[in-house]
């Protein structure tokens, strides 16, 4: 198969999934209102609510959604094929991945910005609310966990990097000071910042950290790890506007410029893939039902876009028209992220041998390698290429990583401030939450980290799409674009979860786990049986509302 034909099938799915089944239901079903006042505007207040130009919130969404797992998940699960990797990346973000990050925007947005403890207080049972916020402090610990170990392995093994970092810090800040105080012109800011950030790339690769920094700091796993929690702590506590919001939309032009010519490079060599299109049904890692449906999660369907949607986005749109480019559009470009990293892995090695001894070497190598390739074609030499392409990843995994530990904190809040006033403090909250981030970091064995993280992050999804069907029969609309998504998602992240937190805890058991890694990998299995249990008792919840509501034949819904 020519990796052409693949890239016009997705261009082909896109259009037809925004273009057409994402209007109708924005149009049709939900009816999208211009004149009704949004959450950001009723609302500002320059810290969450913050109205914001859907063109700055298009690359702030998708740079918050769009972290490193649109790449590692398709180069991990190449493993059983790309074509079944395809197929879900395709079918899994038509039927399943837009209508949940689209949906969990509106339906926050029309509920003046409750997040979604409030919602399932709200619409399932106070129960259900304890639950559901318990259930995303632990599922936002493994992200952070699982993105922290990526930013923590990037700024070790690619001394590119941590310049490269420190520039987009110093864009983003300047970019937000440029934007909401001194008012200047977004496209004059745009162009400063991003010519800023690519500056740091660029001395990145001229100098990199083990020149400046000496080999034993460099490589330094305990520095890199305590340099993501400083970066984490402000983004945490500080103003959206002034650090969150601008670093992630600065960065979104480092991926978008990268993905643009990535592909452009794709057409210009136009490799056919040389690894198998279909392997084996059960590898190393597991089966392929239902390992790979949540080792490729962000690049088909992810959780964490709900939380994001929900608790941010939604508290940010100008208008109700902008969430379908902005919800639906952003999760269509991350589908084409998830098949450009599919096309890197599927075609620049010569034997599924060669792609083995490269991806045990880190997903990250492979993708670098990668971009340097597609790239090399435009004329950028190959060491300038592999330099960033490693910075997309750290970008790609630092920028989610922040608004894990920002709404770790918010969470704290809304589930221990009852408890003691303590827990309501910024400071505090965001200091357990990297704390905790640290142990998964420095302790947990990646492999299974990551799987861990999928299957919570597809419960996640199940979850919020389950809370969106239930506010559908509220509202008396239909349900079936909602529900069976959630049905299918439910069930085979329950499964996942199950089976990798099963086979992580039977080798604490059983002694195959030592020395400093049983902390972590401990706590990671019974995190993962915590949240199929969670997920269970919300499940129960969320049916005992359906059958609360029900839809008489006016069109009325009576509880």
């Amino acid at each position: 198969m020519n990796s052409v034909v693949v890239l016009i099938v997705a261009f082909v799915v896109a259009w037809v999934g925004y273009g057409v089944y994402a209007r109708h239901i924005d149009s049709k079903v939900l009816k999208a209102d211009p004149k009704k006042a949004t959450p950001a505007n009723m609302y500002m207040d320059g810290v969450e609510f913050m109205p914001t130009s859907k063109n700055v919130l298009f690359g702030y969404q998708f740079k918050s959604i769009a972290g490193a797992g649109p790449i590692i998940g398709p180069i991990i699960a190449i493993q059983w094929g790309w074509l079944p990797a395809l197929i879900w990346i395709l079918a899994g973000t038509f039927f399943i991945g837009w209508v949940q990050d689209y949906s969990s925007a509106m339906i926050a947005m029309r509920n003046e910005g409750a997040s979604f403890g409030g919602l399932s207080y709200r619409l399932i049972s106070p129960r259900a609310r304890v639950i559901l916020l318990s259930f995303i402090y632990f599922y936002l610990l493994l992200i952070a966990g699982a993105f922290g170990n990526v930013v923590v392995s990037t700024a070790v093994n690619l001394k590119s990097a941590p310049m490269a970092w420190l520039f987009l810090t110093i864009a983003g800040i300047l970019a937000g000071q440029m934007i909401y105080r001194w008012k200047k012109d977004i496209i004059l800011t745009t162009v400063v910042t991003v010519i800023i950030a690519m500056a740091g790339i660029y001395l990145g690769s001229a100098a990199p950290s083990d020149k400046f920094l000496g080999e034993s700091l460099a490589n330094s796993r305990v520095l890199w790890a305590v340099a993501a929690a400083v970066f984490c702590y402000f983004a945490a506590v500080l103003p959206i506007w002034r650090f969150a919001l601008p670093i992630n939309y600065v960065a979104s032009y480092i991926v978008f410029l990268g993905l643009f010519f990535g592909l452009i490079g794709i057409l210009v060599l136009r490799p056919d893939f040389t690894l198998p299109a279909v392997t084996d049904f059960s590898i190393k890692i597991g089966p392929i039902w239902p390992i790979m449906f949540v080792t490729i999660a962000c690049g088909a369907i992810s959780g964490w876009h709900s939380v994001v949607s929900s608790s941010g986005t939604a508290r940010q749109l100008e208008s109700e028209l902008d969430a379908r480019p902005v919800g639906a559009g952003v999760m269509y470009v991350e589908m084409l992220l998830a098949v450009f990293a599919l096309i890197i892995a599927g075609t620049i090695y010569a034997s599924p041998a060669e792609y083995g001894a490269a991806v045990a070497k880190g997903p990250g190598g492979v993708f670098a390698a990668g971009v340097a390739k597609f790239l090399s074609v435009l004329g950028l030499p190959v060491d300038l290429g592999r330099s960033y392409g490693s910075v997309m990843m750290i970008v790609l995994a630092i920028t989610i990583m922040q608004l894990v530990i920002r709404f770790m904190r918010v969470a704290t809040a809304e589930l221990m401030g009852d408890i003691s006033p303590l827990f309501k403090n910024a400071h505090v909250a965001t200091f357990i939450a990297s704390v905790l981030a640290m142990v998964l970091v420095l302790t947990g064995w990646w492999q299974y980290l990551w799987v861990l993280f999928g299957g919570a992050n597809q419960l996640m999804a199940s979850l919020a799409l389950m809370l969106v069907t239930v506010w559908l029969m509220s509202e008396g609309k239909p349900t079936a674009w909602t529900f069976y998504p959630m049905l299918f998602m439910f069930v085979t992240t329950v499964a996942a979860l199950l089976y990798t937190s099963y086979t992580l805890l039977e080798k604490v058991l059983t002694g195959g786990v030592q020395g400093e890694a049983l902390v972590g990998n401990t706590l990671m299995g019974l995190v993962g049986f915590f949240l199929v249990i969670a997920a269970i008792v919300l499940g129960f919840e969320g049916y005992k509302a359906f059958g609360r509501y029900r839809v008489v034949k006016s069109g009325a819904v009576s509880a």
